[in-house]
């Protein structure tokens, strides 16, 4: 019965130690299932194969996740950016023009008028050499010895005082004048044109003899004590020792003003203002000269000037140049005129380049020689003195500054293409060795197909690096010749003739707001141009890290 009992027992543990076992490997069987699906899962998610897991990069791509990596080239890429926004775009924001000029109000002195004190006698004949110089010498010569005769010239005369200072001369025998000589003038009242003979004569009788009226020619006149002469009623001439000599010929003095200076002399003044008959009052310091016996006039009067040099306000942030120019404004279509002939001038080196590059590698043979040694005789031009004999020649023949700066163009152009031309020249000779150009001329393709559609393409990310470096260096050239004043011309504007404005050590150390912000100008593009092509050479370069 134990036995039994036992057996049962151990057959019961077996059964279920059994059973045990074949869930264990039922487990075991569905962690094996749900790990190979894990795996097949992941395999399917890293699969080669699968376009959707793996993005393949273009080589532009490639270019420029290479590029972006670079910091500093990204830097100058975002300088350029700025740079170009600002050219461009502020001008158009700007409230002013490129040209537009700006005034102030400016109180100036400046020489006006002339009044000489005449203490000599001053001789005023009839007719034309009707008492000419040796008369006038025998006359002095007479009066000093205090003879009222005298001959000069085969002809005798004879002198009365008719006054102090007052002499009327006469051919002897004659009572008609045929000159007088005084120490006192008669000027016109307008300033223009001669007092008659009779009339200045019978003048200065009156005011030597202290006379207030008198009659000539049938007109009555009227002498003030001013030395006012009025005929028929209306101011005719001015009769004094004072000879008052306007600066510039264009001004004519009223009586009154003359009248009011020769008080002020008389006075002993140094100053007075005086308002005219329009309302205008100006204000006029007199300085005296002993030597010429002359005071000198200074007028002084706020006008309209030029607002030059003005230093940095609100309304010019960067301050007005020496024309009374924005400078702000002409920095930047400066920037546009100067990037606009980098550009254009490069594009010009870039065609000629590509064309006779291509050609003289393609070709090779006596075409090589030939276009190599043009470009051997353009690197042995000296260029600098060819840009100022040009420049000289086109200020000669006053060319328009919009054409001056096209013909610019074209000549830095056509100075500048050997250098791209030896480079695709080099490209071309290492690339159409090339085993695919092997197979283009197999099948039959053109020359001009093989340069223009497998040779160059392959070429253009060396010439986009060149390109963008030399860049930098035309600004650089168009800077240097509009400072020497052979470039770009007024009122055009560049960083270049812009800083053309420091022509002197006193602007140059008093104001640094005219040189220095164009200075900046036009070395940051310049560093920019270089950086992002320095960033783009590293690109294109395949050896490089992706």
């Amino acid at each position: 019965m134990s036995d039994l009992e036992n057996s049962v027992d151990e057959t019961t543990v077996g059964e279920s130690v059994t059973e045990e076992n074949v869930q264990k490997n039922v487990h075991n069987v569905q962690n094996v299932e749900e790990h190979s699906e894990a795996d097949a899962q992941k395999i399917n998610e890293y699969s080669l194969n699968d376009d959707r897991r793996v993005k393949t990069l273009s080589p532009g791509a490639m270019v420029a996740k290479r590029f972006f990596r670079n910091r500093i080239a990204v830097l100058g890429m975002v300088v350029l950016i700025f740079m170009f926004l600002f050219s461009f775009l502020g001008g158009a924001l700007m409230p002013y023009g490129e040209s537009q000029l700006f005034y102030r109000k400016d109180s100036q002195s400046q020489k006006y008028a002339g009044v000489k004190v005449n203490t000599e006698l001053r001789y005023q004949q009839a007719e034309k050499d009707s008492f000419p110089a040796l008369a006038q010498a025998q006359f002095v010569l007479a009066k000093g010895k205090k003879l009222t005769e005298f001959a000069a010239g085969g002809v005798d005369y004879s002198y009365e005082e008719a006054g102090k200072d007052f002499y009327i001369i006469s051919k002897k025998g004659s009572s008609a004048p045929v000159a007088f000589a005084a120490v006192d003038t008669v000027t016109s009242v307008s300033g223009e044109g001669q007092i008659p003979f009779a009339e200045q004569l019978s003048i200065l009788k009156a005011l030597t003899n202290g006379e207030k009226e008198f009659t000539e020619g049938g007109s009555s006149y009227t002498l003030s004590e001013d030395g006012t002469v009025t005929k028929d009623g209306t101011a005719y001439a001015y009769a004094s020792r004072y000879v008052v000599n306007a600066i510039m010929s264009d001004v004519t003095f009223s009586q009154k003003f003359k009248e009011e200076l020769l008080e002020q002399i008389q006075a002993g003044a140094t100053s007075f203002s005086f308002t005219d008959d329009d309302g205008v009052e100006a204000n006029y310091t007199m300085e005296y000269d002993a030597t010429s016996k002359t005071y000198n006039i200074l007028q002084s009067r706020e006008q309209m000037v030029y607002d030059s040099y003005s230093p940095p306000s609100k309304a010019h942030p960067l301050g007005t140049d020496k024309n009374g120019m924005d400078m702000l404004t002409r920095l930047m279509y400066g920037g546009r005129v100067s990037l606009y002939i980098g550009f254009v001038v490069v594009i010009i080196e870039t065609v000629l380049g590509m064309l006779l590059g291509g050609i003289s590698g393609y070709f090779g043979g006596w075409i090589d020689s030939l276009i190599m040694r043009i470009v051997d005789i353009f690197y042995c031009i000296p260029t600098i003195p060819i840009y100022i004999i040009i420049g000289a020649a086109m200020d000669a023949m006053r060319v328009d500054p919009q054409i001056r700066m096209f013909y610019l163009m074209i000549i830095l152009g056509f100075f500048g293409w050997p250098s791209i031309t030896r480079l695709v020249r080099g490209q071309i000779l290492t690339l159409r060795e090339q085993e695919f150009m092997t197979a283009a001329e197999a099948t039959g393709i053109k020359p001009v197909n093989r340069i223009f559609r497998h040779l160059l393409p392959n070429v253009i990310p060396q010439l986009i690096v060149t390109c963008t470096m030399s860049l930098g260096g035309v600004i650089l050239t168009e800077a240097v010749l509009s400072f020497l004043g052979l470039g770009v011309k007024f009122p055009f504007a560049s960083w270049g003739n812009i800083i053309n404005d420091v022509n002197n050590t006193y602007v140059l150390s008093n104001y640094l707001f005219i040189w220095v912000p164009a200075g900046v100008c036009l070395l940051l593009p310049v560093l920019a141009f270089n950086l992002v092509g320095d960033g783009l050479r590293d690109a294109f370069d395949p050896k490089m890290k992706r």
